[in-house]
């Protein structure tokens, strides 16, 4: 057969046909563009409105003492680090804000990643290999997924937030298994509740079995002065390894890791994603270290987060919205069908609130919602006025 009679392929024919599908099934992204800060009053699409969904829980994303760290730092040591950490690319600064951190979590030891996302990607797949085991609670986030993916490592799931369930996953493994890794979300991004932390910890250590907790949502927000869910459960140091972010409450960018020095000696010489990625910019580390510094010193923005929180939970809860079993500042509006969340929202647009739908394949057909995020900047005259067309809206939707 001549090759002019060849069929040829269209290699980038799948792109567009996969996108149109997703379009189809109204399952794509629509980006809504920031066109301010992210602050609790922002402009949104060129409309100002009230923040619901930032995980800037602290409102420190425009903190001036880090707008001022971030200053500092480019002044001193430039715009980039020019290398990844393991060549050239490890700067004081980096080392200040990982010894500042740990101490800050009550850890022996921490290290910064580029994201949490790195954190996972990089770091699971060399804790378990083939041979061992991971056990996964059932709703983890799509970053521990995809890091457990990675290995070749078995794989197991015991049922959300269950240390029954757990312990009898752990019965079987122990049998059979070299290594046992059980990994946990801390706060659980869709619903707002809690792992049971001490408890996972103390079944997991009868067994013999590594913990590994994804506390992205609860560095800065749970525990005393936001230090985390090793600090909310009062077992600092007992968890083999607490993986955070400083993209969250803290208000900046980054992942992070804390627990022994034996951890970060082998994290910082095995994981991939922290060995072969550019360092932070000096501005980010001197953000970071900023962050910190605001959480020692500010009680108050941990504390108005909280009362925030409550009082918005509250006044949901009294109208008959259901928020399900969230223990957190992230609350959802469950409705039910997709098609009346994505209704809602785009009515609470209108009325100059952004707050966003979670729908399936997210989360399970009947349950979709508005997964509202708190905000410790938001004034009670601010949830007045959001509660009010919550009522209005969830009214006229036939919600409550």
């Amino acid at each position: 057969m001549e090759a002019e009679s060849l069929m040829k392929r269209n290699p980038n024919a799948f792109l567009k046909y996969e996108y149109e599908e997703l379009v189809r099934k109204n399952f794509d992204w629509k980006l809504r563009i920031l066109e301010s800060g992210s602050t609790p009053h922002s402009v949104v699409d060129g409309k100002e409105v009230i923040m619901l969904c930032s995980n800037n829980y602290l409102n420190l994303s425009n903190h001036q003492r880090l707008i001022q760290g971030a200053i500092d730092a480019t002044k001193k040591f430039g715009a980039g680090s020019g290398s990844v950490r393991a060549i050239a690319g490890t700067m004081a600064l980096h080392i200040e804000v990982e010894k500042r951190l740990a101490k800050f979590k009550g850890t022996e030891s921490s290290l910064i990643y580029q994201t949490g996302f790195a954190a996972n990607a990089g770091l699971i797949p060399q804790l378990a290999g083939k041979g061992d085991i991971i056990i996964s609670d059932e709703l983890n986030h799509g970053s521990i997924i995809d890091g457990v993916r990675l290995t070749k490592a078995d794989r197991a799931i015991f049922k959300h937030r269950d240390v029954g369930d757990l312990e009898k996953v752990l019965i079987d493994a122990n049998k059979k298994y070299n290594r046992i890794l059980v990994i946990t979300d801390g706060v659980f991004s869709m619903d707002g509740d809690i792992a049971p932390m001490d408890e996972i910890v103390k079944v997991s250590q009868r067994y013999g079995a590594m913990t590994y907790v994804d506390d992205a949502h609860g560095e800065g927000v749970i525990g005393p002065d936001g230090r985390g869910i090793g600090s909310h459960f009062r077992i600092e140091g007992k968890i083999d390894v607490e993986m955070g972010t400083f993209s969250k409450a803290y208000g900046v960018v980054g992942g992070l890791i804390a627990g022994s020095q034996d951890l970060v000696n082998f994290a910082l010489n095995k994981s991939r994603t922290w060995l072969l990625s550019g360092s932070h910019p000096p501005a980010v580390a001197g953000a970071q270290l900023a962050a910190i510094d605001v959480l020692e010193t500010e009680p108050q923005h941990v504390k108005n987060l909280w009362k925030n929180t409550e009082y918005f939970k509250k006044e949901l809860n009294s109208m008959g919205f259901d928020t399900g079993d969230s223990q957190t500042p992230i609350t959802p509006i469950i409705v039910g069908e997709s098609s009346i969340a994505k209704e809602l929202s785009s009515k609470l647009f209108d009325e100059g609130i952004f707050a966003l739908p979670i729908v399936f394949p997210m989360v399970a057909r009947d349950k979709a919602r508005i997964r509202t995020m708190m905000n410790a900047g938001l004034t009670k005259k601010d949830l007045d006025y959001t509660l009010g067309k919550f009522n209005k809206l969830g009214k006229k939707l036939k919600i409550i």
